[in-house]
């Protein structure tokens, strides 16, 4: 199995404001802890002919498109050309890209949304980062809390990795397409280029260039 866990195996460079901190850590979700920084490090460096800051710790590029209906609270970046549909809910920590989609009734809280990625319709994502261009259908969410409370551990194959996190939702590599109403476990990491089936629960790391249609039946793309 091709599985795709290390930030050089997951992303392409050059989508992302946070490019330089997402590449000085070898796994993802090291950078969650650090998103909150990271967004206020890169805001005061903003182009002002190209950001508004209409409040403290939140930059929204001059382009994009936000709802009046919509709740940004910061730290918050919005990239240009970027759309905010009605009732989007940004509670902070949250870095969205260049060309992206943030949904109607959309939840957004600690993460790292990389250009051209779309979460179009009532999907939460939280304590993730979501790669260029990916999808994720009406309904997904990113589940970010074990039921149990434990720390979250990420297993890939036969490896299990601690990664001494309480809330991590999920890692999506760049070009993932998430299908409608799934649910992403603490711990999921997927691979770029791979599918999930509408109505899925995923765990763990489903591999690149993959489709996920059940948790005993991933399968290579042809």
């Amino acid at each position: 199995m091709d599985y795709a866990i290390k930030n050089s195996e997951l992303f392409e460079r050059g989508h992302s404001l946070a490019e330089k901190q997402i590449f000085e850590c070898e796994y993802p979700w090291q950078v969650l802890p650090r998103i909150k920084e990271i967004i206020l490090e890169i805001g005061k460096d903003l182009p002002t002919d190209r950001y508004d800051n209409p409040c403290e710790g939140v930059w929204i590029a001059k382009s994009a498109e936000v709802s009046p209906s919509a709740s940004i609270s910061g730290p918050c970046i919005i990239g240009e050309n970027t759309e905010v549909r009605q009732c989007a809910f940004i509670r902070g920590s949250a870095l969205v890209g260049d060309g992206c989609v943030i949904g109607n009734s959309t939840e957004l809280k600690n993460c790292i949304i990389s250009d051209g990625c779309q979460v179009p319709h009532f999907n939460y994502v939280g304590d993730s980062i979501l790669g260029y261009k990916s999808h994720m259908g009406a309904g997904s969410i990113t589940s970010n809390v074990k039921s149990d409370k434990t720390l979250v551990c990420v297993r890939a194959g036969d490896e299990r990795i601690e990664t001494g996190l309480k809330k991590f939702g999920a890692m999506l590599g760049d070009f993932v397409e998430v299908g409608c109403n799934s649910v992403l476990n603490p711990g999921t990491v997927i691979g770029p280029h791979s599918n999930v089936y509408p109505l899925s629960s995923v765990r763990g790391a489903v591999p690149a260039n993959s489709i996920f249609k059940g948790a005993e039946n991933i399968v290579k793309k042809s």
